[in-house]
């Protein structure tokens, strides 16, 4: 009962794995979120001098989105970032012609001054897991690739080391997907 029983998870894992897959090779380009010690940059330097994605700066032309961490603080990160721009094409507010706006004892309107930043939890790194790496669909925001490789340290060598070895099992896992549908 047991081998049968192993052999279906195993089965249905493969699946799994094929599924992501699938999602993995239709990545084109990618944005990059603020990462603990700017790993974030030394990610972007190697996925771009190895030919593995398009960088992009503006979220809204990426078709995934790398980050050090998933959770709530994330999911409201990009719905922020990929929101529809605020329409610049509102009417402005008229003011009555009235002499009593013009005079000088008018008081001004009242200014909305409510914090703007929605929780600044989610901009903190504090917390962050280290050495985990997720690569998630912009449109189904479901992870897609990770991987697991932590910090042998914060300097530069080390950092840049670490991106390298990232890409590396990333250019990796792309290749086996290429392997697969021949």
């Amino acid at each position: 009962m047991m081998v049968p029983m192993k052999r279906l998870l195993f089965i249905l894992s493969l699946s799994g794995v094929v599924l992501s897959a699938g999602e993995l090779a239709a990545v084109h380009s990618v944005y990059l979120l603020p990462m603990g010690n700017s790993l974030d940059q030394y990610l972007a330097i190697r996925l771009t001098s190895e030919h593995v994605f398009q960088v992009v700066t503006d979220p809204k032309l990426a078709d995934a989105v790398f980050t050090d961490r998933i959770g709530a603080a994330f999911e409201e990160k990009l719905a922020d970032l990929l929101a529809p721009p605020a329409s610049a094409a509102q009417p402005a507010a008229t003011q009555p012609a009235s002499t009593e706006a013009s005079s000088p004892s008018a008081k001004p309107p009242i200014i909305e001054t409510v914090n703007k930043l929605s929780n600044p939890a989610a901009n903190s790194s504090f917390g962050r897991g280290k050495g985990t790496i997720f690569l998630v669909d912009s449109k189904s925001k479901q992870v897609i690739w990770s991987v697991y490789e932590p910090p042998k340290g914060s300097a530069g060598p080390q950092l840049d080391k670490g991106a390298l070895d990232i890409v590396s099992r990333l250019k990796r896992d792309l290749k086996g997907i290429e392997g697969a549908k021949r």
